[in-house]
């Protein structure tokens, strides 16, 4: 079956570059975003995705915390965040957070996913107080706490360098670091996104940083709103040559952008064909990342569920109170279990495997 999929496919050359474990170009990156036939992309993905991993497929017990939605940023694609004191802004004090944590630990969870916005006041001493009490709390649980972008704007808080604030931080328990904030590298793109977030070169230079201090990261692109083929491409290829650089990436996420009570309302949501286009090329690409997440809050879980096909081998964990992608109107629920997780994996002929953050199974 594979032969003939390839034999039809208009980037057989590329197939056959994938098939003897070759790396693709950032030209064949366009021909396979370009590339109408679906079927070829997921299987191609499908090789890599098992050369790597098999017929295993990730889930883990987390609990998402976020702490606040005030942010001094006001990006375009973003539905959470809110100004101090506007209609709908949040923080959580110290004791609501722990208190969000006891309440989570009636569960076996190996996992807290901790992001927020760029609070304007926030002291450094608060994140270290909440990495701090956490361990306390519960010391045998992973924090991945912290874009790199939220890592930036605490360590200007603090006025300390990247790395300073990265050590302060891991010695209060930070684990590892989620990929978020890195939304497309492009500067032209970000200009008229999100001109005063961190900007790509930025976000690269603090997850360099972590990885040389033994911190690893995940991370992640956002899709589906106003980037040019050639633009994902660039983001994709930034990623991989760090990666070659540090190898302290452990997962790439795919992000579809959700457009609702965004500022950019008026664009159409991705279509389920474009999310798995997306998926596949981006596990061909990225050879060199171990995993490649499924981010069923933002896919739903049917489409995840058929993304474990087109490359994907994570289905990101329970997670528990989303709250980031549920603002921009997602109609998935804000958590699963454990057994509905197993089963949608069975259902698609791959081995469940519980991990921890750091992906050693459970």
């Amino acid at each position: 079956m594979l032969a003939v999929v390839r034999r039809r496919s208009d980037v057989a050359d590329i197939f056959d570059k994938v098939l003897a474990g070759e790396r693709v170009t950032p030209g064949e990156g366009l021909r396979l975003l370009a590339c109408r036939d679906l079927a070829a992309l997921g299987a191609m993905a499908n090789v890599v995705r098992e050369r790597l991993n098999g017929d295993r497929t990730y889930y883990v017990i987390n609990r998402h915390i976020n702490y606040s939605n005030i942010c001094v940023n006001a990006c375009r694609f973003c539905a959470f965040s809110r100004r101090r004191g506007g209609a709908g802004a949040y923080e959580m004090g110290l004791e609501e957070i722990f208190r969000v944590a006891r309440e989570a630990l009636a569960e076996p969870i190996t996992e807290f996913h901790i992001v927020g916005g760029l609070h304007p006041e926030l002291p450094f001493e608060f994140y270290e107080a909440m990495l701090r009490g956490l361990k306390a709390l519960a010391p045998d649980v992973h924090l991945q706490a912290f874009t790199a972008v939220e890592i930036a704007h605490i360590a200007q808080m603090g006025g300390l360098s990247v790395r300073e604030a990265l050590e302060r931080l891991v010695e209060a328990g930070l684990g590892s670091i989620p990929g978020g904030g890195a939304e497309v590298f492009s500067p032209e793109l970000r200009r008229e996104l999100c001109p005063t977030k961190l900007p790509g070169e930025a976000w690269l230079g603090v997850m360099r940083t972590a990885h040389e201090l033994g911190v690893r990261s995940n991370a992640t692109m956002l899709y589906g709103h106003i980037e040019t083929p050639e633009q994902i491409v660039e983001h994709l290829d930034r990623l991989r040559t760090l990666q070659d650089q540090t190898g302290g990436f452990m997962a790439f996420i795919p992000l579809a952008f959700h457009p609702e009570h965004t500022a950019l309302a008026e664009l159409p949501p991705a279509t389920g064909r474009r999310d798995l286009q997306v998926m596949a090329v981006s596990r061909i690409y990225l050879d060199n990342f171990p995993h490649l997440k499924a981010f069923w809050i933002m896919l739903g879980l049917k489409l995840a569920q058929v993304s474990l096909s087109f490359g994907a081998d994570d289905l990101n964990g329970t997670v528990a109170e989303e709250r980031i992608t549920h603002a921009a109107g997602a109609r998935t629920p804000q958590a699963a279990t454990v057994a509905g997780l197993r089963a949608l994996i069975e259902e698609a002929g791959r081995t469940p495997v519980e991990r921890t953050t750091l992906y050693e199974a459970v």
